[in-house]
Parts: C-alpha cells; sequence; structure tokens
C-alpha cells in the first residue's frame, strides 16, 4: 500500500463522487457497501475530513451508527457493474460483497475494511454527525431530493489513512 495525502488529492476524490464510490461500514461481524455519489473532502478541527451523507433507511445507516467509522474505496479502474449493484440493492436482502463479486480488505487503522483492488482508500471515524433538518434546507432542493421525507444523517469523519492499492 502507498499512502497518500488526502488533502492533496481532494480533486480526484471528488471528481469520482460522480457517478459514486464505494461506502463501506462494519458491525458486530456484519459488513456492508453501498455506492455514493455526494460527499466532500477538506479541513474541520485541523484534520482532514470527509463527509459523507447516508439516509436514515438504508442498511448502511443502522451499522455505521453503532460502528461510528467508515471507508470510501475509490475505484481507479470500471467497477460501474459492483457500483450499480451495491447502489440499487440492499444489504438487509443479500450480500453484496458475494454478489457483485467484491473482496473485503482489512484497514489499515480501522475495523472497517476497504474494497480490494479499487484502487484508492479513505479510512474514517466518525467526528460529528447531524440530522438533516427540514426546516434549515433550502425548500426548492427539499423538494427535489427529500420528496419521500427520507433525510439524510449527515457523518463528518477524520480521515485517519489514506493510501492506494
Amino acid at each position: 500500500m502507498k499512502p497518500v495525502n488526502p488533502l492533496k488529492i481532494a480533486d480526484k476524490i471528488t471528481q469520482a463522487l460522480p457517478p459514486s464510490v464505494f461506502l463501506t461500514t462494519a458491525y458486530d461481524g456484519k459488513i456492508n457497501t453501498m455506492a455514493i455519489g455526494w460527499g466532500s473532502i477538506g479541513v474541520m478541527w485541523s484534520k482532514p475530513v470527509f463527509t459523507a451523507m447516508v439516509r436514515k433507511s438504508r442498511y448502511t445507516w443502522s451499522l455505521l451508527e453503532k460502528s461510528n467509522e467508515f471507508t470510501i474505496s475509490i475505484p481507479t479502474h470500471d467497477m460501474k457493474t459492483a457500483l450499480s449493484l451495491c447502489g440499487t440493492k440492499s444489504g438487509r436482502d443479500l450480500d453484496k460483497f458475494k454478489a457483485a463479486g467484491l473482496s473485503a480488505q482489512n484497514g489499515q487503522k480501522i475495523n472497517t475494511p476497504v474494497i480490494a483492488g479499487a484502487g484508492l482508500h479513505l479510512e474514517c471515524t466518525v467526528l460529528y454527525k447531524q440530522n438533516m433538518l427540514p426546516e434549515k434546507m433550502d425548500v426548492g432542493e427539499a423538494a427535489r431530493w427529500y420528496k419521500d421525507n427520507d433525510w439524510h444523517t449527515m457523518y463528518f469523519a477524520e480521515i485517519k489513512a489514506a493510501y492506494e492499492d
């Protein structure tokens, strides 16, 4: 593994978000990954931070609430089929790793694994989380993204390790 400074490659990370990257979390022997297309990287509290948003309805949310850590795996090659499956199926219903042909690889500094061979990885521990408040959201954006009232929790997480495989 080759360590990288996540802030020096922030543009590479943010450009990979749309279409999507893998967010993985684990708790009590259960591992789940999902595809995310929204997030940000920056500095908060004098630390490198990745901010991710996960809807409360997602299986990943229930694990993340207990583990308080996650990894971001950014594919540096074509993984569109696996990302599509992980973005459209629930870990409540199937083992996404098996169904998508993915392998978990132990993290370097946290208990949550990364997606083996994806390319670029961030290991993150939650510093602060906040449920989105409908009354604080722009009305137009709320109407566009939250018609079903399935609001996100925002997770501000310190990047504990960043590396390429």
